[in-house]
């Protein structure tokens, strides 16, 4: 059925509705709600392409994403087969399979400042440190860290004025910003992806709750505080808070648009269950001590709430860049989900057993199916502009050490899910030919994020094959 049109300018929306400003949020008490892709807001798109950094050629907005795994993968089950979009998957890749058009696999990229060189052991810390700055770490376990700015901050000081959040750092893990980690090595390093600068690390939320009141809180932080006391007592949602401006912008939408506002905000409610379902049974211990509230004691479920938040925070515009740090690198977590009782980083110094890089290979594909719910999220969300968010993004998933066993930090594992507007080719396998900075590709991302940048980190140069 064709959808009725809605010719409206924001400006005169915001006057109509006070709960709808020029960012396009719904507001409350300590709330707000910010709005998906609606077709009432394409014009006003239409009329701003062009004009600033971070959107694609129809305007819509460009986001970037940055997915971190540990201790390596199992190379063998890893590498594709042949190269360009006739190439075959490896077995880690089979739930990819359906999205095989929306993603490149990169052989050939390396992060030197991750090695050794004069520093000794602490390949994990380096790791993590090295991972989105592309520098090495001033190997420390005192307050003197050193190591650089990340590329999601340098994209994010570009761009802070666009959205209501510069950026958004997740973690599955606890948050550590001092004391000794790996072999000397602060534990700034190991469990932080992100970097402001030089010295101060982006301190990343674990805990859903958290983010989803960072995502949909607003006020001062005194109205936000009670406006959470008042949904908790009162057992309301967030949603009750909003529900009249909700209702007024519902009647002067088309069909299309009000089918679409109903399922996002359906979406958002569900979501909050979940949350409150985890926080209402209570949680397992982790060696004596509770676990936050709001964070689930199944693995799984952790990182796709989390997930669910950066899909939520990009479709709403809150912000246009994200980092996730699944698992801090020389974690050793077991999967028993996936069949491992194992710890992860002792099973990835697999001196070759058999046994132990079948393991590896269960843990490489439980993360590459919880990668799957994200990119089939994105790919199943529209943006404002008609196409999905996955194709308005640029996706890295992946790390900085390739096999585990051997702590190599070249030919890592790199996949680029989305086709940042039209700029990226997907669908295929590209093998370098060599081993090229990491750092590289952050230059290009950078450079298509509107940040006319020609260095980052140890980069040569602005990668052309993506």
């Amino acid at each position: 059925m064709q959808s009725e049109q809605f010719p409206v300018n924001l400006p005169e929306m915001s006057k109509q509705f006070p709960g709808v400003n020029r960012r396009k949020f719904l507001r409350g008490f300590g709330t707000a709600v910010g709005l998906p892709a609606l077709e009432a807001f394409r014009p006003a798109l239409a009329a701003g392409v062009g004009k600033i950094a971070a959107t694609t050629a129809s305007g819509a907005p460009l986001r970037m994403a940055y997915l971190y795994i540990p201790n390596g993968v199992n190379v063998s089950q890893w590498r594709p087969e042949g190269t360009g979009a006739s190439y075959q998957m490896g077995p880690t890749f089979a739930p990819m399979e359906p999205h095989r058009k929306e993603f490149q696999i990169f052989s050939g990229f390396e992060h030197k400042n991750a090695s050794a060189g004069g520093d000794g052991a602490g390949d994990h810390a380096r790791s993590n440190a090295t991972f989105l700055t592309g520098c090495r770490a001033k190997k420390t376990a005192g307050s003197d860290i050193q190591l650089g700015i990340s590329v999601d901050q340098v994209a994010a000081n570009a761009v802070s004025n666009l959205t209501r959040l510069p950026s958004l750092e997740l973690s599955s893990d606890g948050v550590r910003k001092s004391g000794s980690c790996d072999s000397g090595y602060s534990c700034a390093y190991q469990f932080n992806l992100s970097w402001r600068s030089k010295t101060q690390p982006m301190t990343p939320e674990n805990n859903p709750r958290a983010v989803f009141e960072r995502l949909f809180g607003a006020g001062s932080a005194k109205e936000r505080t009670e406006s959470f006391a008042r949904r908790f007592a009162s057992k309301k949602s967030m949603l009750d808070f909003i529900q009249h401006d909700a209702k007024s912008l519902h009647r002067h939408l088309g069909r299309n648009d009000q089918q679409k506002l109903d399922e996002y905000l359906t979406g958002v409610r569900e979501i909050e269950l979940q949350i409150e379902k985890v926080e209402a049974m209570g949680l397992p211990p982790d060696p004596g001590v509770p676990a936050p509230k709001g964070i689930p004691g199944d693995y799984g479920k952790h990182m796709r709430l989390m997930m669910d938040m950066m899909v939520l925070a990009f479709m709403t515009d809150s912000t246009r860049i994200a980092s996730y740090l699944l698992a801090h690198d020389g974690s050793n977590r077991n999967f028993t989900a996936a069949g491992v009782s194992e710890g992860h980083h002792s099973i990835s110094h697999h001196r070759g057993n058999k046994d132990n890089l079948a393991k590896i290979a269960k843990i490489d594909k439980y993360y590459m199916e919880q990668f799957t719910y994200f990119v089939d999220k994105l790919k199943t969300t529209e943006d404002v502009d008609g196409k999905s968010l996955l194709y308005n993004s640029m996706i890295v998933y992946g790390g900085a050490i390739s096999d585990g066993n051997k702590h190599s930090h070249s030919n890592l594992p790199i996949v680029v899910a989305g086709q940042a507007g039209g700029k990226f080719k997907t669908g295929r396998h590209v093998n370098l030919g060599g081993n090229f900075p990491l750092s590289n590709l952050y230059v290009r991302m950078l450079n298509e994020f509107g940040t006319k940048t020609k260095r980052f980190g140890d980069s040569t140069g602005a990668l052309q094959m993506v």
